[in-house]
């Protein structure tokens, strides 16, 4: 009994432990860049043991260095509810998991911010210990993050082709431009290939991947530019009004 009480303990003091490693993490990338990513890692050292080294290209570029066609294009594309919700759609995960009851083919019920949690921390995959992990990630960025922070960092590590990561890259590799200069029509090209981007390419669409930018620039012009001021509004469960010492910190002032 002793011993299982000990075990007990040591257990906790662990995952205590690691769960304020994992607040700490995510309170120091609030203010940094990103240097790399846990998917990025995984791509490159998954080249290294196939002996297909993949190079990345990855060039961190803030917000301001954006185009706001970007931004608006991937909402409009992946999470229109994404200024609204606390890090996931509910409506989307009941009606994902009435298709699987239903039989249908698996549906993403992912928003920006799990995605972000996914790509950041995380690794590829299906396994429920990776859905647990990228619940409690999602949590946290919304806790911490402002939207305007969590869409730049997912714009800043999304994978836009093998080997491409963020939309700097993206830019460069497929249009030979910058993320700032992205076009309403290159944009929603990025945007159409987030589902598969190994598969299609956005600087040779398909017609699928045509018809998909199409749809998203209807849904982009229904939004209005003016949809992006809602990402400012305080959000999450921490305000930046709640720690006003840190938001002196922020790269923003």
């Amino acid at each position: 009994m002793e011993r299982l009480r000990w075990l007990a303990v040591w257990a906790f003091k662990v995952v205590a432990c690691w769960m304020v490693a994992c607040i700490g993490l995510v309170v120091l990338l609030r203010f940094v860049p990103l240097p790399v990513s846990m998917v990025m890692l995984e791509k490159w050292g998954y080249g290294l043991v196939t002996g297909e080294p993949m190079a990345l290209q990855h060039d961190w570029v803030p917000m301001e260095q954006i185009s706001n066609n970007a931004r608006l294009a991937v909402i409009a594309s992946e999470d229109q509810k994404f200024p609204d919700h606390y890090g996931f759609d509910v409506d989307q995960i009941v009606k994902a998991i009435d298709a699987r009851l239903a039989g249908e083919r698996l549906r993403g019920a992912s928003t920006i911010s799990q995605q972000t949690a996914k790509n950041v921390f995380l690794w590829n995959g299906r396994s429920w210990v990776r859905k647990g992990l990228e619940v409690w990630f999602t949590i946290l960025i919304e806790m911490i993050w402002p939207k305007e922070r969590i869409l730049e960092v997912y714009l800043n590590v999304a994978e836009w082709g093998p080997g491409v990561f963020g939309v700097e890259a993206a830019a460069e590799h497929h249009f030979n431009t910058d993320a700032a200069s992205l076009s309403a029509y290159q944009a929603s090209l990025l945007a159409a290939v987030l589902p598969n981007p190994i598969r299609f390419n956005a600087g040779k669409p398909s017609a699928y991947i045509q018809r998909r930018a199409s749809w998203t620039r209807r849904q982009m012009n229904n939004l209005g530019m003016g949809y992006l001021k809602r990402l400012e509004q305080p959000r999450g469960w921490l305000s930046w009004d709640l720690l006003p010492s840190l938001k002196e910190l922020s790269p923003a002032h």
